[in-house]
């Protein structure tokens, strides 16, 4: 047990070594940008943020991506661990899966060097699909848990990319998957199979380090946040499933990691490197709503429940306190 907490301690911090320069790093504003974004004047939309529960960073439980199900529950990846969980309303936490690790210790993962589990989604029936990234063909992909069963890929992905955001289209036959280094929109059937390269529009590319990240299915259309290029992408689905022509919605948000919309056309925007949470208005302006103060700590995603806010944070560059932090929206 103290060897393997001593790997696992040693993989959580090459983890955060191999992150810290680059989110330090990422530009403010988008190369190309189609409007631009200042803060906008409006009061702070959440409030009582509170953590509801702490993870053990020497474990490799750096939450990564988070998918909620009725009743409270949440499911999330907990990257440097290879593991996906099931976090409870009262904040316990369940190992549900442990990825195998690659022979070659995954030191050919694209850009981190590091094997981990990233986006995550659950179906209505209860499944899970999630995303392994290791820089190997035999388990790069798109992997599927269901209830009482045991993990299996279902879909490979090549092996010089990073898999990364993960989405379920409204009728649960297709998973879309945005590739970070690669710049590129998967699409594949729920059912496994092949993977197809949906969308590789130069809106959704890196400039360095990540490029397209957190991914969400929405009114007909598939969103995806750039990181390094700090903005939002909206890319149309056309009658007969092909892309349409991507487009930039929002600017300026530099380590946009993930993000979620509220329901009122407004979303909700991740930071990574700035420990904070953006609310991000239709016309693209936003303000900042969460900070490091409310106890976010370099925060990877988003979701919401009703009014619930659910974050979690990783401490990829704090290295302190890898949490998930829920919040209250005011309409």
């Amino acid at each position: 047990m103290a060897k393997k907490l001593s790997t696992l301690a040693a993989s959580a911090a090459v983890l955060v070594t191999a992150l810290t320069g680059a989110l330090a790093s990422v530009p403010a504003t988008a190369s190309t940008p189609t409007r631009t974004v200042t803060p906008a004047a409006v009061p702070a939309s959440l409030d009582h943020a509170r953590i509801a529960a702490h993870f053990d960073l020497a474990s490799g439980r750096t939450p990564e991506n988070i998918a909620l199900a009725p009743g409270g529950d949440a499911y999330v990846t907990f990257a440097a661990g290879r593991q996906v969980a099931k976090v409870s309303r009262d904040g316990t936490t369940r190992i549900l899966a442990t990825l195998p690790k690659p022979a070659d210790g995954g030191v050919h993962t694209p850009v981190l060097g590091f094997p981990l589990t990233v986006g995550i989604t659950r179906a209505h029936d209860g499944t899970l699909y999630f995303l392994y990234a290791t820089g190997t063909s035999d388990l790069t992909g798109v992997w599927r848990l269901r209830p009482g069963g045991r993990p299996a890929r279902i879909a490979a992905l090549p092996a010089d990319g990073l898999p990364n955001g993960l989405a379920l289209d409204a009728h649960g036959r297709a998973l879309y998957v945005t590739d970070s280094v690669l710049g590129t929109i998967w699409r594949v059937p729920t059912s496994g199979g092949t993977a197809t390269a949906w969308s590789n529009a130069p809106e959704l590319a890196s400039t360095g380090f990540l490029g397209a990240n957190g991914l969400k299915f929405h009114h007909g259309a598939v969103w995806a946040g750039n990181l390094d290029q700090g903005t939002v992408v909206r890319v149309p689905v056309l009658p007969g499933g092909h892309a349409g022509r991507a487009r930039i919605r929002a600017t300026g948000l530099p380590g946009i990691d993930d993000f979620a919309f509220t329901g009122h056309g407004d979303l909700l925007a991740t930071l990574n490197g700035s420990s904070r949470v953006a609310l991000v208005r239709p016309d693209g302006s936003h303000s900042i709503v969460l900070t490091q103060a409310d106890g976010l700590q370099n925060p990877t995603s988003v979701a919401l429940r009703g009014h619930t806010v659910y974050v979690t944070s990783a401490a990829y560059v704090t290295a302190q306190d890898p949490n998930l932090l829920l919040a209250r929206l005011n309409d």
